[in-house]
């Protein structure tokens, strides 16, 4: 508490912008944030004052009406939004293309994450307990998995998790950015500890998330203090001004960068700061998995990309190469213990390391196109996992999900449509052309050649090929083996989840064959430095 009261001391005490940097607050820039936020507020208030029965639907409605409501507002201001950005709120926040792109990107997303969330048809009741605070064992927990209840709260919680996502893309100064990242983390928190089976592993996914995630928050904070120390600012703005021309000891300056890049990878699960990931991706709910996988990897490598464009860029070649080295020990552990695994989610998870380190790549480019391809991988990857995850929760057998990979076994002989989908989408993880993959990778590494980073992209190149096996493997599992006699069966999805796989499918389509609306937009302007 002693370290967050100093920051919030110093920051009372750093001298005003320039009034040319600040302009009039303009609220019509940042509607979708508010409206979310807002939203959020007034589902808390339905959760007390609802009768019981009414307020899985009147939740349901009230978060597919809030995420519409913010891409309208967002679309609406997309006509007129200015090229360079504009700042708001007294220069805490910069509206600027690269941020709103994330918006729309993180509302796609957490539209399909609301609907796996809403969906009471796979699992009878839902995914989530009916009631959290019963002792998991104990006969009334037993009797609960029964019940068709509901913890509705995870809609708030959903809620303020995407507004606080959204928060943390256009934060201008590394205060706001560390508020956002706690709004955005403690719902999450939370909802990993939610799942209706398999109640010890959650909770376990959920304290180990919680403690790990403090220790990331501290990180951050320490580094927030030292970098407040060398320039006397937390903008960012202001940090690049007294990296490129101050002549104070650069201690605190890398200090403080080391710090804060270590909070923002343990965000995105980049690796060595990834232990949490295959843990809570097995452990928490799936639709909450899925919702951190797609919407958290956008949301940390939002911050990622414009702490290192924005703040950093000028000291690029102090710290790049340390980048380097995290990036091919993220690739390097992600396809190789993807390789020993045998649960499907924690498959997915070392899955998402190596594709943290593939992202990393573009981010370290600190060019256009550099910018422009780790935006556009984001949306491909982000929609992917989405379905992935959404396909995975239809596999189940007596005991809830059957996630061990020996269970899906023959899979095409009992679900040819399944097993299809759920092969294209690891397909499209692995890259193979016609799918969104294949795209997002290209325009990544083609980012990294242009900016002289040949040797990283040969590198990735290896990983790739090392981590296309464990997707194949589950492929020919599904074609080339006998079911078991006893094995699970696929659960006919209702038409939440259906939507969500569809949706997901869809998008990496699309995005393989016909990439150049997203390309056109993901690189239509640079981060606001304001």
């Amino acid at each position: 508490m002693s370290v967050i009261s100093s920051v919030l001391l110093l920051a009372q005490e750093q001298p005003a912008a320039p009034p040319t940097q600040v302009e009039a607050p303009s609220v019509t820039a940042i509607w979708p944030i508010l409206i979310v936020l807002g939203a959020a507020c007034v589902s808390v208030l339905l959760e007390a004052l609802l009768p019981r029965h009414l307020r899985w639907s009147s939740q349901v409605v009230l978060s597919l009406l809030t995420i519409a409501g913010a891409g309208l507002a967002l679309v609406i201001y997309l006509k007129d939004a200015p090229v360079k950005g504009e700042v708001v709120l007294n220069g805490t926040l910069v509206v600027d293309r690269p941020g709103l792109f994330l918006w729309g990107t993180l509302l796609a997303l957490s539209l399909g994450a609301v609907l796996l969330i809403a969906d009471r048809s796979v699992e009878p009741g839902g995914a989530f307990v009916a009631s959290a605070a019963i002792r998991p064992g104990t006969i009334q927990d037993r009797a609960q998995v029964a019940s068709t209840g509901m913890q509705t709260e995870v809609f708030p919680l959903t809620l303020f998790a995407l507004g606080g996502m959204m928060t943390f893309c256009v934060a201008n100064d590394l205060l706001t950015m560390f508020v956002a990242l706690e709004v955005l983390s403690l719902p999450l928190y939370l909802m990993c500890g939610l799942a209706r089976r398999r109640r010890l592993l959650s909770q376990e996914a959920a304290v180990k998330y919680f403690l790990l995630g403090a220790f990331a928050s501290a990180f951050f904070l320490y580094g927030v203090a030292l970098l407040y120390g060398y320039s006397g600012s937390v903008r960012m703005s202001d940090i690049a001004s007294a990296a490129a021309g101050s002549d104070r000891s650069d201690t605190l300056l890398f200090a403080g960068m080391g710090l804060l890049v270590v909070g923002l990878l343990f965000k995105a699960s980049v690796g060595p700061f990834h232990t949490w990931t295959p843990d809570v991706y097995q452990g928490a709910p799936t639709p909450v998995t899925a919702f951190m996988g797609a919407c958290t990897k956008v949301a940390a490598f939002g911050g990622i990309l414009r702490v290192l464009q924005v703040a950093f860029q000028s000291t690029q070649w102090e710290w790049r190469g340390v980048l380097w080295g995290v990036a091919i020990v993220s690739m390097v552990i992600g396809a190789v213990l993807g390789l020993t695994q045998t649960d499907v989610k924690r498959m997915i998870a070392y899955s998402s390391v190596a594709h943290a380190g593939f992202l990393l790549i573009g981010a370290i480019a600190l060019t256009q196109k550099g910018l422009s391809g780790t935006l556009f991988y984001l949306l491909t990857y982000g929609f992917t996992t989405l379905a992935a995850f959404g396909v995975i929760s239809l596999v189940r057998d007596s005991s809830g999900e059957a996630t061990h990979l020996s269970q899906w076994a023959g899979l095409a002989k009992r679900s040819p449509l399944l097993a299809g989908v759920f092969t294209f989408l690891l397909l499209a993880l692995a890259g193979i052309p016609l799918t969104s993959g294949f795209v997002g990778k290209f325009v990544v590494f083609e980012a990294a050649l242009s900016d002289g980073m040949g040797p990283l992209v040969v590198i990735a190149l290896i990983a790739s090929a090392v981590a296309a096996f464990f997707y194949l493997r589950v492929i020919v599992l599904m074609y080339f083996s006998e079911p078991a006699a006893d094995g699970p069966t696929v659960t006919v999805p209702g038409a939440f989840t259906t939507a969500a796989i569809t949706l997901g499918v869809l998008v990496t389509l699309l995005l393989g064959v016909a990439p150049a609306f997203a390309l056109d937009w993901a690189g239509s302007g640079a981060f606001a430095i304001q």
